[in-house]
């Protein structure tokens, strides 16, 4: 079998899932009073996008690294976990300043 095309389709998978998830998870904009929220909601979306490819290369790194057998399943899904939340953080942290601003 073709390691590359899984990886696409993985990819694809991935990007095509990550904004029905991201537009239904905006509980960052929860805090906010609702005239500010719909704002809220466009920034959050916004820095979704702007990290996508890095998020997006992130998985294709470490998608290589486990074929290359570098690493195993345990480590693979702990580092994506790891992964996953440091990047929340930091747009939490944007959207913070961001809205701060206005």
């Amino acid at each position: 079998m073709n390691r590359p095309w899984y990886r696409w389709v993985g990819l694809t998978l991935s990007l095509a899932i990550t904004p029905a998830i991201t537009s239904a998870a905006d509980p960052p904009c929860d805090k906010y009073l609702p005239t500010e929220q719909p704002r809220c909601i466009e920034i959050w979306k916004g820095l979704n996008k702007e990290d996508g490819p890095v998020i997006a290369q992130f998985g294709l790194d470490q998608q290589k690294r486990r074929e290359e057998g570098k690493i195993n399943a345990q480590q693979h899904l702990a580092e994506n976990m790891t992964f996953i939340k440091q990047a929340t953080e930091k747009r939490i942290e944007r959207l913070k300043e961001r809205m701060a601003k206005e």
